[in-house]
C-alpha cells in the first residue's frame, strides 16, 4: 500500500529545516562590507570597491571590459544604447524571459520583437529568428534563462549574416559556460543581473560587460548622466549624450565581490544537484526534467520540470494537472512554485502598448508601421508555461542547497506520483 499523502493528512516527507536560505551570509561578507564603512568610501563611478569589482568580474567573464551598475535592467538598457539602437529601430529577443529583456528596448525607445523558444532548452529558438528580422532589426538579445546559454554559434552566425549587435541577457547565468567560454563572451555585450536571488547576489546590482572599448564608452556615459568620464581626470559634468544615474555604491560592490569569490563553488554545488535532481526525476514516468545539450554547462538559476499527464494515461489539461501536482508536491514540503505565467508578449505593457504615453514608441512617425503582439504567436512558449514548474523558490534556491534535502525531494515526487489517483481527487 503507498504511502499516505501528506496532502490527505499523512507525514510530510521534506523535513524543512535542512533547507537552505538565500543569500548565504558570512563573516567575509560582514567584514567587506564593514571595511567599506571603515574607509569612509561610499560611492562614485571609481571608487575602489567598484573598481575591483569590475576587474574581477572581467575576468570571470572573459572580457576585456565591466561596469557596475545598480541593476541587471540598468546594464541592459546601457548595452541597448550602446549599440546606438533608437526610435524605429526593432531589437529581437526571446518571448520567455523576465520583462526586463523586453523593456530594456523600450527604454531607448525602440521596438521589441518576440521569437518562440525551443522546447527542449526553454531559450529562443535560432531556427525562428529570421523570419523575425526587418529591414528595422538592430540587434538580437538571447536570454540564457535559467542559467543555460542560448545557442550561440546559431545566434552568432545569423547576427553577421545580417550584421546585427549581440546583446546576451546572462542575468541567471552567471558561471555558465558554452562550448568552453563563461556566458557573456560570447556577444558584442552582455548583461548581469546581482538582484538578490540571482547565484551572484549583491542585494540590488548589475553588471555590463564587453570587449569593446567603443561599447564600454558608450554604456559608461549611460551609467552616469551622459557624461564621459575618466578616472584620472574626474567629473567635468558636461553631457554629451541622454544618460541616467546607474551608478552602484560601494557598500554593495564590496558584498557583491565576496560573494563573487564563492561563486565558483556555488556553481559546482548547483550543478551537483541540478544534475541528481535530473538523473533521479527522469526515472519517474510524467516528469520529464531539463536537458543540457552537450558542451554548454548549467547553473541552474532555476530548475525547471515538465509534466507529461499524456505519459500516464492521464485525461488532464496540463494546467489542471500541474496545478494538482505542485499542490500534491507542496503539501509535502517541496518548494514547488511557478515561475513567469505568460510570454513576454502577453503582458499588459504590450497588449495596452501605450508606453511612455500617447503610444510611444510604438507609435512613433520614426517607426511608421503597425506591430501586434498575440500570446498565440508563441506556442512553445506558452505550452512550458502551463505544463511546467520550477523546483526550489527564491527563497530556497537549489544552488546553496545540500543533498539530503534532494534527495527528500526525489522521495517528495515519487510519493507523489505513486499516489496520483488520490493527488487528481
Amino acid at each position: 500500500m503507498a504511502e499516505k499523502l501528506a496532502l490527505r493528512g499523512g507525514k510530510k516527507t521534506v523535513d524543512g529545516s535542512l533547507k537552505v536560505g538565500w543569500p548565504v551570509i558570512s563573516d567575509d561578507d560582514r567584514k567587506a562590507v564593514a571595511g567599506v564603512l571603515d574607509s569612509g568610501i561610499l560611492f562614485g563611478p571609481y571608487a575602489p570597491q567598484v573598481v575591483a569589482l569590475q576587474e574581477e568580474f572581467a575576468r570571470f567573464a572573459g572580457a576585456k571590459y565591466c561596469i557596475a551598475m545598480n541593476s541587471g535592467t540598468a546594464a541592459l538598457h546601457s548595452a541597448v544604447a550602446a549599440a546606438g539602437i533608437g526610435p524605429g529601430d526593432e531589437v529581437v529577443t526571446s518571448a520567455f524571459s523576465f520583462l526586463a529583456s523586453a523593456t530594456c528596448v523600450l527604454h531607448h525607445n525602440a521596438i521589441p520583437v518576440f521569437v518562440d523558444i525551443d522546447p527542449v532548452t526553454y531559450n529562443i529558438d535560432p531556427a525562428k529568428i529570421e523570419e523575425k528580422i526587418s529591414d528595422r532589426t538592430k540587434a538580437i538579445i538571447p536570454v540564457h534563462v535559467h542559467g543555460l546559454p542560448a545557442d550561440m554559434d546559431a545566434i552568432m552566425e545569423i547576427a553577421r549574416k545580417h550584421k546585427l549587435v549581440v546583446i546576451e541577457d546572462a542575468a541567471q547565468a552567471q558561471g555558465a559556460e558554452y562550448k568552453g567560454k563563461p556566458s557573456g563572451s560570447i556577444g558584442d555585450m552582455a548583461g548581469f543581473s546581482m538582484n538578490a536571488t540571482k547565484n551572484h547576489c549583491g542585494g540590488e546590482g548589475g553588471l555590463f560587460v564587453t570587449s569593446s572599448e567603443e561599447y564600454r564608452a558608450r554604456a559608461n556615459m549611460v551609467r552616469m548622466f551622459g557624461e564621459f568620464v575618466k578616472p584620472e581626470e574626474g567629473r567635468k559634468y558636461k553631457a554629451y549624450t541622454m544618460g541616467w544615474m546607474y551608478r552602484i555604491n560601494e557598500l554593495t560592490a564590496a558584498f557583491a565581490l565576496s560573494q563573487l569569490r564563492k561563486l565558483p563553488e556555488l556553481s559546482a554545488n548547483s550543478r551537483r544537484n541540478g544534475d541528481y535532481l535530473t538523473k533521479e526525476l527522469g526515472k519517474i514516468k510524467g516528469v520529464k526534467p531539463p536537458l543540457t545539450p552537450e558542451g554548454r554547462t548549467h547553473v541552474y538559476h532555476k530548475y525547471r520540470i515538465r509534466l507529461a499527464p499524456g505519459e500516464l494515461g492521464v485525461q488532464a489539461k496540463p494546467g489542471e494537472f500541474r496545478d494538482a501536482v505542485q499542490k500534491a508536491l507542496q503539501a509535502e514540503g517541496v518548494d514547488a512554485v511557478l515561475w513567469q505565467t505568460m510570454p513576454v508578449p502577453a503582458q499588459p505593457i504590450f497588449q495596452l502598448k501605450e508606453g511612455y504615453g500617447k503610444g510611444c514608441p510604438f507609435s512613433c512617425p520614426y517607426y511608421g508601421k503597425e506591430i501586434e503582439y498575440r500570446a498565440g504567436d508563441y506556442p512553445e512558449t506558452q505550452r512550458l508555461l502551463e505544463d511546467s514548474l520550477v523546483i526550489c523558490s527564491e527563497s530556497y534556491p537549489i544552488f546553496p542547497q545540500k543533498m539530503e534535502l534532494m534527495k527528500q525531494y526525489v522521495e517528495a515526487f515519487q510519493k507523489v506520483f505513486d499516489n496520483l489517483d488520490r493527488v487528481l481527487q
